[in-house]
């Protein structure tokens, strides 16, 4: 199993980032970078970071609203968030957010490349502590969802119970992703844009390698209650 982790930097300081993104490769680690939060949106759940380094002063959409689209159900965010602004008053404003950390511009590549390893080694060691009887593996479970409020809201229940999640947003790449990397469950949304979620099932329920995949067809009443949903899986 791939245990490269994953850090999205996300700051229109094309400079900046490129720099930082040389000091985590160089570290082992595998990048992607956004100039504004709404390009990292575009990225941010198929790449699944185990981290995220967050400008707050970017064009187009800035970082507070950014942090607010990756937020589940609960108001927490779905992935760590690492905070950087040149704005020193601006840190009470994260004091009742749930981010991972904060840094002031200019700071110490260095330090920062540190702080995150740690944010990173304390995050895997929270999830490795399950109750006995459950997998060391991650739990994988598809979510097959094209309403992006709706996504947040079972990717951040999800996330919040240790399963690694596969993002997919109609019924062909439910099908695509699936039949490439198998899961433990699917979740999928009945309406979805281009195959109805009971035919996306139907097919993969009939295919060898995914016939024992467990399938959760919903509709958006059905994500009103958040136990209803695990309770099913």
């Amino acid at each position: 199993m791939d245990t490269t982790k994953k850090i999205l930097i996300i700051d229109d300081e094309a400079d900046l980032a490129h720099m930082l993104g040389f000091q985590f490769k160089a570290k082992g680690f595998e990048v992607r970078t956004a100039g504004d939060g709404l390009a990292a949106l575009q990225i941010v759940h198929e790449f699944m970071p185990n981290l995220i380094i967050l400008d707050i002063n970017m064009p187009r959409m800035g970082g507070i609203e950014f942090y607010s689209k990756i937020c589940g159900s609960h108001g927490r965010p779905l992935y760590p968030v690492l905070v950087l602004t040149a704005r020193a008053n601006i840190k009470g404003l994260f004091q009742d957010l749930e981010i991972a950390g904060f840094m002031i511009k200019p700071f110490d590549i260095d330090h920062l490349v540190y702080e995150a390893e740690v944010i990173i080694k304390k995050k895997s060691q929270s999830a490795s502590k399950l109750p006995a009887g459950f997998s060391a593996r991650p739990r994988k479970i598809c979510v097959a969802e094209h309403d992006q409020n709706v996504f947040n809201q079972l990717t951040g229940l999800f996330l919040n119970a240790e399963y690694s999640v596969v993002p997919a947003r109609n019924g062909a790449m439910a099908i695509e992703k699936m039949m490439k990397d198998v899961p433990d469950a699917a979740l999928v949304q009945l309406g979805l844009p281009d195959i109805p979620g009971d035919t996306v099932i139907f097919r993969l329920s009939q295919m060898a390698k995914t016939m024992e995949v467990k399938f959760v067809l919903y509709t958006p009443r059905t994500v009103e209650h958040d136990y209803e949903v695990m309770e099913r899986i």
